[in-house]
């Protein structure tokens, strides 16, 4: 019986990311817009944009990985202009991260091999204890090219399960960056309980998907 106390115990102080839950009123049907493309950077960077859970856990296994040179927690999907941690999910935003990569060193193919090395593919709005559709697997495309990756993709996955990848497939329209504390939050609060019991477990079996020689050299095993 004391087990069982502690087991609720320490699910409940893990369940969600930043231990909070978003009101939401609302559902979005964005599919049938035009993609934004978003523009290379000066030193050729591409961005891409992915949602699979919370932001803290995505944004630190994509870090990982060579090529990205930056990855950055924010949201998208919905509708509304300026979203805020406090009021996102009720706009239908989800929790998002831009990654921006060189694709001289790392490929789009293979951002998307990150993806579903990194999640449960087949657990639809919410990754483990975040729930919701502010939690949803979403990828993003910018053209026609990247919507065929993706479709593919998705095809090979779904040979691997019975049940159907959960992942929504939708235009890119705009990234809203969130505030600076969500920035690297695994990076600057290693001892957090959520980062401890939930982002780090998916972390580490991330990597034990996923090749070795792909990953920089620090997150190498």
């Amino acid at each position: 019986m004391k087990f069982k106390i502690l087991y609720l115990f320490m699910l409940a102080t893990f369940v969600g990311c930043g231990h909070t839950k978003k009101e939401n009123n609302t559902t979005t049907n964005l599919s049938s817009l035009d993609p934004v493309e978003v523009k290379a950077t000066q030193e050729g960077y591409k961005k891409a944009y992915f949602a699979s859970g919370c932001f803290w856990c995505v944004e630190a296994i994509y870090e990982s990985v060579k090529g990205v040179k930056e990855s950055i927690s924010g949201y998208a999907g919905g509708t509304g202009e300026n979203p805020t941690y406090q009021n996102y999910g009720k706009t239908d935003h989800a929790e998002v991260v831009e990654i921006i990569y060189d694709p001289k060193v790392v490929s789009y193919e293979t951002l998307l091999d990150v993806y579903f090395a990194s999640q449960n593919v087949t657990q639809k709005n919410g990754q483990g204890p975040d729930l919701g559709r502010e939690y949803r697997s979403v990828i993003f495309y910018q053209n026609e090219t990247e919507k065929q990756w993706i479709e593919s993709k998705i095809a090979e996955v779904s040979k691997q399960y019975s049940q159907p990848v959960a992942a929504e497939v939708m235009p890119f329209q705009k990234f809203w960056i969130a505030e600076d504390y969500h920035q690297d939050y695994k990076k600057h609060n290693p001892h957090n309980s959520y980062i401890r019991g939930v982002s780090i477990p998916r972390f580490n079996k991330f990597k034990e998907k996923f090749p070795n020689n792909l990953l920089k050299e620090k997150y190498q095993k």
